[in-house]
């Protein structure tokens, strides 16, 4: 990672607030955040695109502004004429550290249900690469393998932006204890 990209990873990433930790724990909210990330959307699009009613939608949407991880974008003319408030995600998410490690096992989980739903909603052929491993692995391995991984990763989310014109791609990087 050069030194201009370390400063500026360094600079951004800190402990999650109660508030924003709790609106990253719903899978809704996680979808909602992803796809204002891709482009401003009104309340309905959201709901059109997830399935969901307006209302349940808007409560969730509303939860993320209060947190500070989404916002109104300028209001603008829809393609009837009517004006129509778009949102947009502030781009601080991914530089929480953390942000669900103290949570409850449901709230947990809310990261891992969003992206099942993800592909689900993608489908198989969407799977561009799929690495399935066994390791064993102290707590101070799992941590080096951790913070090696969110290096290379944070690196190309700094620098996502240079690559707006490439396809989306979503993934997660799970650990878990395996049952004996």
């Amino acid at each position: 990672m050069d030194d201009q990209v370390a400063a500026r990873v360094a600079e951004r990433r800190r402990e999650a607030t109660a508030r924003e930790a709790k609106a990253l724990g719903h899978p809704l909210r996680l979808r909602v955040l992803r796809l204002c990330g891709q482009r401003e959307l009104t309340n309905k699009e959201l709901a059109d695109r997830l399935g969901k009613d307006p209302g349940t939608v808007l409560y969730h949407v509303r939860q993320l502004a209060e947190a500070g991880l989404l916002e109104q974008a300028p209001v603008r003319t829809g393609v009837s004429g009517a004006l129509e408030k778009p949102y947009r995600t502030v781009g601080k998410t991914w530089w929480l550290d953390g942000p669900l490690n103290d949570e409850d096992a449901d709230t947990r989980f809310g990261p891992i249900e969003a992206f099942q739903d993800e592909l689900r909603e993608a489908g198989p052929a969407s799977v561009r690469v799929v690495e399935r491993f066994a390791l064993h692995l102290s707590p101070e391995e799992v941590t080096e393998l951790d913070n090696r991984i969110l290096d290379i990763l944070d690196e190309y989310m700094a620098t996502d932006h240079r690559r707006l014109d490439r396809p989306l791609l979503n993934g997660i990087f799970l650990l878990h204890r395996l049952t004996e």
